[in-house]
């Protein structure tokens, strides 16, 4: 009964959808059925590959990586690791994360300061570039790239672009440790920039706008995330920011959409308090 209830409610959608449509140009209603179906299948795939299965992947993705130290030096000093811990710790306290519980949300470090960059595997896995972290100019930015890196795995964007990749049965069997060779090329494709790595535009601005939602209940300004933007529109280090811009896209109304998310929000302007700029300093300095 409740299963007919849900394709009666999806045939009356999809009829107002054809409606709105035609409206506009000349759109059948095979076209709008087309759409539905991609839907439906789109919704299928993601109730076969549960949230516990992208920890599960996002585990076998983070072992593997370390098994390659040449493009994963791993950061080994503790104390820096925990800042950045502490700080998504904070964030993940968030009324808006809902798989806190689930996911891992485990930040580590990868040494090398060539890179400016940060990353999320699915099951909340975060690698962030001491690059990045010596680029940032206070705390309040760092949380930002951090609070945009969770809002990735919370969304399952990584996740959504393997499954259109691979496919529900390699990942499994990737999971299960039947495919070593396949788990090596898509922890390559991290290192690389490759597809698995370039998050869509759109992609980049849901995650901008979750990450402001999650900051507003923390200490740190919430539209921080736009002062590590300019960084990147400075073009002053254009070596280090160039796998950057490949895998997240940042143009201009990326920042205007930050600035108007902050005036609806009714939110003045930042201080000390919420930038944390002397804090920072500090804690790069005595960086390792």
């Amino acid at each position: 009964m409740l299963y007919n209830l849900k394709k009666i409610f999806f045939i009356i959608i999809i009829f107002f959808i054809f409606l709105a449509c035609t409206q506009i140009k000349k759109i059948t209603f095979d076209d709008v059925v087309k759409v539905g179906k991609k839907i439906e299948k789109d919704t299928a795939l993601l109730k076969l590959f549960s949230v516990e299965n992208d920890v599960a992947l996002g585990q076998k993705l983070d072992e593997e990586m370390k098994r390659n130290p040449k493009d994963y030096p791993f950061y080994v000093y503790n104390q820096p690791i925990q800042y950045l811990q502490d700080i998504v710790n904070k964030i993940i306290l968030s009324p808006h994360i809902k798989y806190r519980n689930i996911f891992k949300y485990k930040v580590q470090i990868i040494a090398d300061d060539n890179v400016i960059n940060a990353f999320c595997t699915p099951g909340g896995f975060i690698y962030v570039y001491t690059g990045l972290i010596r680029s940032l100019k206070n705390e309040a930015s760092l949380a930002a790239v951090l609070a945009h890196e969770i809002a990735h795995a919370e969304l399952r964007h990584a996740k959504n672009r393997m499954l259109k990749a691979y496919g529900v049965d390699l990942l499994k069997s990737i999971i299960l440790g039947d495919n070593p060779d396949k788990l090596k090329e898509m922890a390559g494709n991290f290192f690389s920039g490759a597809y698995l790595m370039k998050n869509s535009r759109e992609d980049e601005y849901e995650s901008d706008e979750y990450s402001f939602k999650y900051l507003q209940s923390t200490q740190w300004f919430p539209g921080a995330i736009k002062y590590f933007f300019n960084i990147i529109q400075s073009d002053s280090k254009p070596d280090l920011i160039e796998r950057l811009k490949d895998t997240h896209p940042i143009p201009q109304d990326r920042i205007e959409n930050i600035d108007k998310l902050i005036k609806e929000a009714g939110i003045g302007n930042p201080d000390e308090k919420n930038l944390r700029t002397m804090e920072y300093k500090l804690f790069v300095k005595t960086m390792p």
